[in-house]
């Protein structure tokens, strides 16, 4: 069993079970950083707003990020540019920033270890993509920097920088925000019905609720099983390795992340989509041996991203025809700076508040992407799969993961450990 060390380092606090029947305003479904961050707007706007989460609240992926606020997403800009226009990215860019200072105003009052850092991606060849980045970015009128002398281990041909982003504890920063918010445990969602939810004990009455579980666990509607699939990647937290100024990752999605929290520094990378072979700890621990040999690895987990057909967020409206439910998923691997925007978007829309960066995120935008073909072929491919071992979701073939001890799913990232109990959704019942 592997335990972050956020999860080592932090104490929240625990809630009882939901029994009987509740009626409320706005449910949130997913205890999340997300789903909190919503709850927690929504009170401040003075809507009534209860929390349900399956487990523990950011006993999820939220537990297991490498906690980056940052609007400088890999080399996301030249494609936004080219595929959605000058003023979509711009949008993009803005939201991510408000959302940084949003963070940092809050972290003042919350003792979560927030640090001011510049935020890095590089590249180990594409110098010029890199500079175009640079370029684009500058038109955006975002205070960028350009590095080519490289502080980590290896060398790269060169690097865009973001200045005043951060980094911090999560764990911590959520004992602060759930002061006072309403929020049930060990309370799992089974069925969508109008006007209400059903889960093992009961009902919950609801005139709006927001769905956010990391990947969406109803199949009814939006064709969530279509637009995401899930990646898996790995870190390990080493004393005795490296200072950083800032936060570093690959532009390749194969490649690697660095970033300190106090004495240790946090390496991340060995992913690859759920289900499939991958590098895992064995990569970073070759990486530690070779580059950091008098190091010794603190921690180790492994994180699940929902990646999306265009690499941005679905936050909004769960479908068109459902108007009342929300959804906020496809973070890709900037979970904590876009839960922070979805909670914005989505209390703006419960609220009647116009956002200004809402449209950009619909997710009702157009599915017509290269990605579609590949999840789509995927899925298909395991769903003939002849095994006995099928997924609960959508009946998927799933595949032994020997690293973790878990069966995975290769279709959409559910996954379960050796006697069935689910680990990660959209799967939300045990595999029997």
């Amino acid at each position: 069993m592997h335990r972050s060390l956020w999860s080592d380092t932090a104490v929240l606090p625990q809630y009882e079970k939901l029994t009987g029947d509740l009626k409320t305003d706005v449910l949130v479904i997913g205890g999340g950083m997300c789903g909190l961050l919503c709850a927690y707007y929504l009170k401040q706007a003075g809507v009534d707003c209860t929390v349900v989460e399956a487990q523990r609240i950011a006993g999820g992926v939220t537990a297991d990020t490498t906690a980056k606020v940052t609007a400088l997403h890999g080399l996301i800009y030249g494609d936004l540019v080219k595929n959605a226009g000058v003023e979509a990215a711009g949008k993009y860019l803005y939201a991510n920033q408000q959302a940084v200072e949003e963070f940092a105003r809050l972290c003042k009052e919350a003792e979560c270890d927030f640090q001011r850092r510049t935020a890095y991606t590089y590249s180990l060849q594409e110098r010029r993509r890199v500079e175009r980045e640079f370029s684009i970015l500058q038109r955006l009128g975002a205070n960028v920097e350009m590095q080519y002398e490289s502080p980590l281990p290896i060398s790269f041909a060169a690097a865009v920088g973001l200045p005043s982003q951060g980094q911090f504890h999560p764990l911590k920063f959520l004992s602060h925000i759930v002061k006072g918010l309403k929020i049930y445990e060990h309370t799992a969602v089974t069925e969508f019905l109008p006007g209400y939810v059903r889960y093992e004990r009961g009902k919950i009455k609801a005139k709006k609720v927001i769905v956010a579980t990391h990947f969406p666990i109803l199949n009814k509607h939006g064709m969530y099983f279509l637009k995401l699939y899930q990646h898996r990647s790995y870190v390990v937290a080493l004393e005795h390795a490296q200072s950083l100024d800032g936060m570093y990752v690959d532009a390749s999605s194969k490649g690697l992340s660095f970033r300190t929290y106090g004495d240790m520094l946090l390496l991340g990378g060995g992913g690859g989509r759920t289900g499939k072979k991958c590098g895992n700890w064995v990569e970073l621990q070759q990486f530690q041996k070779k580059f950091y040999p008098e190091s010794r690895i603190a921690y180790q987990w492994a994180t699940q991203d929902c990646i999306s057909l265009d690499k941005m967020p679905l936050i909004g409206k769960y479908s068109p025809s459902t108007p009342n439910l929300y959804v906020a998923t496809g973070f890709n691997k900037w979970g904590m700076t876009s839960s922070m925007v979805a909670a914005r978007v989505l209390c703006d829309a419960i609220t009647g508040v116009q956002n200004d960066y809402a449209d950009i995120f619909a997710p009702d935008r157009s599915i017509w992407k290269p990605q579609l073909l590949v999840n789509g072929v995927e899925t298909l491919t395991n769903f003939v799969y002849p095994t006995t071992k099928r997924c609960p979701h959508l009946g998927c073939a799933l595949k032994w993961n020997k690293q973790e001890h878990s069966w995975d799913c290769p279709c959409h990232g559910s996954r379960f450990a050796p006697d069935g109990t689910l680990l990660n959704n959209p799967a939300n019942r045990n595999k029997g």
